[in-house]
């Protein structure tokens, strides 16, 4: 039965999702043979680079392996069944989306300043270079579930900060200067807000995080956003294969 996708979500990681769907809901087995590319996108209704881009994605996650002439088959990963693996790298809108939340973005504050060491470490800038400083709150039926502070190198955001919606999606931002973030490098902690973040903005409800600290990377490679995201405990949780 041929599956149109239409969804909120970046389209590569909805096809990912939906080819996992597939390998589950037909019971294919490790070892067994996924449909070919041509299968593929006629059931989906997709064109050919966004269906490797999501086959990309799954072979990152382990689920599915390439055998040159052969084609691609189902690994023996894909029998760990993870929820919300940690690895996945997509845009914190979608994250939220996926666990059932409605988010909306509140902008706290836009600034443009010069680096903190890490910063500029993580961006790769020089002595000159300045960074746009994007603060904001998601919220669930107005109660925060994550709070966010977003670095990105000045120059790849030409003009006005103001004339900027900084409300939506970053990534798809950074895709409009062509600076999409494909990938990520990041580390894991379990916190509690800064206490001038949780005086500052009421937060004193939001209790222990789980702050995710990545550096995101362009398709060639390059640094262009650094984030702080800080995921409220109590509404967040993630999984993990261990190999």
């Amino acid at each position: 039965m041929d599956e149109p996708l239409r969804d909120s979500r970046t389209l590569a990681v909805q096809l990912r999702d939906r080819i996992a769907d597939l390998i589950r809901d037909e019971g294919l087995r490790p070892g067994d043979k996924l449909p070919t590319e041509a299968q593929l996108t006629q059931r989906f209704k997709i064109s050919r680079p966004a269906l490797r881009e999501a086959l990309k994605l799954l072979e990152q996650d382990d689920v599915i392996y390439v055998e040159h002439g052969r084609g691609r088959f189902v690994s023996a990963l894909s029998a760990v069944q993870v929820d919300r693996p940690i690895t996945v790298f997509e845009s914190v809108t979608d994250m939220t989306r996926q666990y059932g939340y409605r988010p909306i973005n509140k902008v706290l504050s836009i600034a443009e300043e010069t680096p903190d060491k890490q910063v500029a470490e993580g961006l790769r800038l020089g002595p000159a270079d300045r960074v746009i400083r994007i603060e904001r709150i998601r919220l669930h039926e107005d109660e925060p579930i994550l709070y966010c502070v977003d670095y990105l190198p000045r120059g790849i955001i030409p003009g006005r900060l103001y004339d900027i919606d900084w409300s939506g999606s970053l990534l798809n931002l950074l895709e409009e200067y062509g600076n999409r973030p494909r990938m990520s490098a990041a580390s894991v902690s379990s916190v509690m807000l800064p206490k001038e973040v949780v005086e500052r903005h009421g937060l004193q409800d939001f209790g222990p995080a789980l702050l995710i600290t990545e550096v995101c990377f362009n398709a060639a490679g390059e640094p262009v956003n650094y984030a702080i995201d800080y995921h409220r405990g109590s509404h967040f949780s993630f999984s993990l294969t261990r190999k």
